[in-house]
C-alpha cells in the first residue's frame, strides 16, 4: 500500500510539471499571397476551399494555395461577410438587401418575414443562423425554427452603432459592432452578455472569427488583427503585411487575414514564443 500511495503521489506530480512547462505559443506571419483584382471582404471555408467575397466586384471567388481563382459566383451585389453550413454558401448582399444561399450551382433567396437594410455579416452553426443588419443596428437571429430581433442604435451594452459580423458558438452570439469599436456577445435569447475589446482604441470593428480558445477582431483602419482569450483578455496583436483587414479564419491550423486595400491574403501560423534568456 505504501508503495502505491508513492505512485500515486508521483504520477500527479509528473502531470503536474507536465502542465507547467506547456510552452506558450503565438501567431506569427507564415506568407503572403496577392490576390490579383480581388478586393476581399469576407472569407468562409467549405470542403477545403477558401472563399472570398469581392465586394467591389460584385461576386464570390474561390481561391487555390496560390490565390488563383478556381471558380466564381457573379451578379451578386455587394456580397459582404460571408458564411457556410459545409454544403451552403451564405451571402449577404448589402446592396439587395437579402441574404442569398447558394448550393449546387442554384442561388435562392433566405426567406425572411422581415426586412434588411444592407446586411452586412451572416453566421450559420448547426441550423441555426444570425445575420448583422447594418443600418438598422440590430441582430436577426433563428434558433432553427423562429426568428428573434434584438439590438437598437445606441452605444450602451446591448446597442449597436452598426454591426457589420455575427459568428454563432455552442451557447453564444458574438457580434462585430464595428463603429462603437467593440465586440458585444449575447445569449441565444438576445440577451446581452459581455463585451471586450472597447478598451483597445480600435477604429471599425470590421470582422469576427471566434475559434475554440481566441476570439480574432479586424481593427481596419489601425490596420491589425486583436486576439483575445474568451474572457476578454487581449493576448496578441497582429500587424505584419496586414493592411486594412477585414475577415479572418483559421484553416489546418493556419490563420487567414484578408486584406481589403492591398487585396493580399495574409497568413499565420501559431509557433512557441522564444522566451529570452
Amino acid at each position: 500500500m505504501k508503495y502505491l500511495y508513492i505512485l500515486v503521489v508521483a504520477t500527479i506530480l509528473f502531470s503536474s510539471c507536465k502542465q507547467k512547462q506547456e510552452v506558450p505559443k503565438e501567431w506569427e506571419l507564415l506568407n503572403i499571397v496577392q490576390l490579383e483584382g480581388v478586393n476581399p471582404i469576407g472569407i468562409a471555408e467549405m470542403d477545403g476551399n477558401l472563399w472570398l467575397s469581392d465586394g467591389d466586384h460584385n461576386r464570390l471567388v474561390q481561391i487555390d494555395s496560390k490565390g488563383e481563382i478556381i471558380k466564381a459566383i457573379d451578379s451578386l451585389d455587394r456580397p459582404m461577410h460571408i458564411a457556410t453550413d459545409g454544403s451552403s454558401l451564405f451571402i449577404p448582399q448589402y446592396g439587395r438587401d437579402n441574404v442569398a444561399v447558394y448550393k449546387n450551382g442554384t442561388m435562392e433567396e433566405l426567406f425572411l418575414k422581415d426586412s434588411l437594410d444592407a446586411p452586412a455579416g451572416v453566421g450559420v452553426f448547426r441550423g441555426e443562423k444570425a445575420i448583422a443588419d447594418f443600418y438598422n443596428n440590430r441582430i436577426l437571429y433563428n434558433n432553427g425554427k423562429n426568428w428573434i430581433s434584438f439590438g437598437e442604435e445606441g452605444k450602451k451594452q446591448g446597442e449597436f452603432y452598426y454591426p457589420t459580423d455575427v459568428q454563432i458558438t455552442d451557447s453564444l452570439i458574438w457580434v462585430a459592432d464595428a463603429y462603437n469599436n467593440r465586440i458585444q456577445v449575447f445569449d441565444k435569447q438576445g440577451s446581452f452578455v459581455k463585451m471586450m475589446g472597447d478598451d483597445q482604441k480600435m477604429n471599425a470593428a470590421t470582422g469576427i472569427y471566434v475559434s475554440d480558445n481566441e476570439v480574432f477582431i479586424t481593427d481596419f483602419e489601425n490596420d491589425r488583427v486583436l486576439i483575445f482569450d474568451k474572457d476578454g483578455n487581449l493576448k496578441q496583436t497582429l500587424k505584419d503585411e496586414i493592411e486594412k483587414p477585414t475577415d479572418m479564419i483559421i484553416m489546418n491550423n493556419t490563420l487567414y487575414i484578408i486584406n481589403y486595400r492591398n487585396g493580399k491574403l495574409s497568413s499565420y501560423t501559431l509557433n512557441p514564443v522564444v522566451m529570452e534568456s
